[in-house]
């Protein structure tokens, strides 16, 4: 399984070349069904290859533009370790792929943009978070999804205590060095024991240190994320490891317990029942926000008046619905939107347009069911003026 940050996210939208290719399927983790993967993907590849010469591309191109992702059909480790879902990106001058815990519906897109709509329920609604699981003797950092759980312990954190402790002197353990703790403000120094290397407080200290250093370990994997994080620790680590954190979405509430000891799969199912209710909680934050606005002239569903808000920055939340289209063009000289049934040459799909100029200029975008939409229609935009 892959791991698609924003700043890829933001990369893929932002990239504009004539043709770009999106091909999304699902996939399938283990069993005899992961033999109908590839050939799935080389039906979508002709596909492909055929929507790229309907706008004139020459055959031999086409192909030379999809030999990478061909490529992929002969890998039969590739196709042992997949996750739920395949996204794969081509051009002339660019290739990705991203094995992704989401079942995309089958879908081939050519235009002179990439279609990454599908992408956004990764980053919102459809449970990115992290799990910390801390104990004196075990770091470890999961990526999650609604559905799976993956190690991705970056070697910037010390494995253990006595790792990240294991330079100290004898008796010097609480002297923090600044680059890993700030001094105790004034009232709180009578609560910490520096230096004395005995009691109560001196353990205390001590992991104090350590989970400054295990945080100092997480800026990087963490840099930039705007997922929670769930804590799955000892209860006296807790308030400890809180003092520390300095990552902004930290979740209140832990998975209570010592995590040394438990399955993966199960730290995950526990911590899915924690982190539920504030992933959630921002999307029908934003429905509540846009019903109460109906009326105001904050708020619109009608494409021709959200793609030219999107290009412009003014939606600041963005609702599409998964998994649809709506081809025409627009001029932004004119502000004008066209709309047809179906994609005609130099069409291109009009909600991803809206969904990638939405985040792009900074905006929040839910790609939703049908029952989770605040309007009618196949995008609702919360304006900001």
């Amino acid at each position: 399984m892959d791991i698609l940050s924003r700043e890829e996210l933001k990369t893929l939208a932002e990239y504009r070349a004539d043709p770009c290719v999106s091909i999304y399927m699902p996939t399938h983790r283990a069993g005899t069904d992961t033999q109908e993967d590839p050939i799935r993907l080389k039906k979508l590849l002709r596909q492909a290859e055929a929507d790229m010469m309907a706008r004139g591309i020459r055959g031999t191109t086409a192909r030379d533009l999809l030999r990478p992702a061909a490529e992929l059909l002969e890998d039969p480790f590739f196709w042992q370790h997949q996750s739920t879902g395949l996204a794969v990106f081509a051009s002339r001058q660019q290739f990705r792929h991203y094995s992704l815990p989401v079942e995309f519906e089958e879908r081939v897109v050519v235009t002179d943009r990439f279609e990454v709509q599908p992408l956004f329920p990764l980053l919102t609604n459809d449970g990115l978070f992290y799990i910390l699981a801390l104990s004196q003797k075990m770091v470890k950092l999961f990526h999650c999804t609604r559905d799976s759980i993956r190690d991705i312990t970056p070697e910037s954190v010390p494995k253990s205590l006595a790792e990240a402790l294991r330079y100290d002197q004898p008796g010097r353990e609480l002297q923090f060095h600044t680059d890993t703790a700030p001094a105790a403000p004034i009232g709180e120094r009578a609560e910490r024991v520096y230096g004395q290397g005995v009691g109560e407080e001196y353990d205390k200290d001590r992991i104090l240190r350590y989970t400054y250093i295990v945080d100092k370990g997480l800026h990087e994997p963490l840099r930039d994320q705007h997922a929670p994080l769930v804590l799955a620790t000892v209860d006296y680590l807790l308030p400890i490891y809180k003092e520390a954190n300095t990552y902004p979405l930290l979740v209140d509430e832990a998975v209570a317990g010592n995590p040394e000891a438990v399955n993966p799969s199960v730290l995950h199912d526990r911590a899915w029942n924690v982190v539920l209710p504030y992933l959630i909680q921002a999307q029908r934050d934003a429905y509540e926000r846009y019903r109460n606005l109906i009326g105001s002239g904050r708020v619109a569903n009608d494409i021709r008046e959200v793609v030219p808000a999107a290009y412009y920055g003014r939606v600041d939340t963005l609702f599409t619905l998964k998994e649809a289209e709506q081809w025409g063009r627009f001029d932004p000289d004119t502000a004008t939107v066209e709309l047809h049934s179906g994609p005609e040459p130099g069409d291109e799909d009009l909600v991803n347009f809206s969904a990638i100029y939405s985040f792009v200029n900074k905006g929040t975008v839910f790609a939703v069911e049908l029952a989770d939409m605040p309007d009618s229609g196949l995008v609702a935009a919360i304006l900001r003026y």
